[in-house]
């Protein structure tokens, strides 16, 4: 990631628009399907400072993994349950989530079929595993530059990314989908001007509120709807057992 960026990172988080309707669908797909505590130990993967923990903790006990160190506050209120290494083959961690979460990390990864297999080994037989990543290769933009992203999915991609490793889907969907021909203008755009990547800003505080509310009217529009396209992509899955 970009540091200035990542030195953005949690202000980002906690106040753009993206960030907040992203937390809302999430929430609401995890309410579905989860009990308050039912989840037990949850790992978040590529979890940054643990910004997404205190909505994980109402589902059960959230621990996760960070190996950017520098976007990890030492006083942040979940540091000690933030691990930095790299993710490698732990006897210890074998079968031991009930929920693991990789949420916009996937499409970093030069071998994600690797971290995929390393995941799936931890988490329990019957556990749930949910990924979100960007969607459509032809949607690339300067952004996905600043993010150092290596691709981006479409779903029958991170579907198999998902069976190749032992899981079962149990559902894979586009949403933002407004989002997706906004960014399709700019793909237009940046091939017909260029563009510089940039560190992306928070909206003037009414329109920040008006498109939080445009993206959370489309996901209550939408509501169980599969659209054939969207800005970005979810997949939950099960492991057999």
């Amino acid at each position: 990631m970009d540091a200035g960026y990542g030195a953005r990172y949690a202000e980002l988080y906690h106040r753009h628009w993206w960030w907040r309707a992203r937390e809302a669908y999430l929430i609401h797909t995890l309410d579905r399907r989860f009990a308050p505590g039912a989840a037990g130990d949850i790992l978040d993967f590529g979890c940054g400072d643990g910004l997404f923990f205190p909505a994980l903790a109402k589902y059960g006990e959230p621990y996760g993994i960070e190996p950017e160190a520098a976007l990890l506050d030492p006083a942040g209120p979940w540091r000690a349950r933030i691990s930095t290494d790299l993710l490698t083959v732990d006897p210890g961690e074998a079968h031991r989530y009930g929920l693991i979460v990789a949420l916009d990390v996937l499409e970093h990864l030069d071998d994600p079929a690797s971290a995929l297999h390393e995941l799936v080994r931890r988490l329990k037989p019957g556990g749930t595993f949910i990924a979100t990543v960007p969607a459509f290769q032809s949607l690339w933009t300067a952004h996905d530059d600043l993010n150092h992203h290596v691709r981006r999915y479409r779903r029958p991609e991170l579907e198999s990314l998902v069976t190749s490793a032992g899981l079962e889907v149990v559902r894979a969907r586009y949403f933002f989908v407004w989002l997706a021909l906004l960014k399709w203008l700019v793909v237009r755009k940046e091939r017909l001007l260029g563009a510089k990547p940039r560190p992306p800003g928070i909206p003037w505080a009414p329109v920040n509120a008006i498109v939080q509310g445009v993206c959370r009217a489309e996901q209550f529009i939408l509501a169980d709807a599969d659209p054939a396209f969207g800005s970005s992509l979810i997949v939950i899955a099960h492991k057999p057992g």
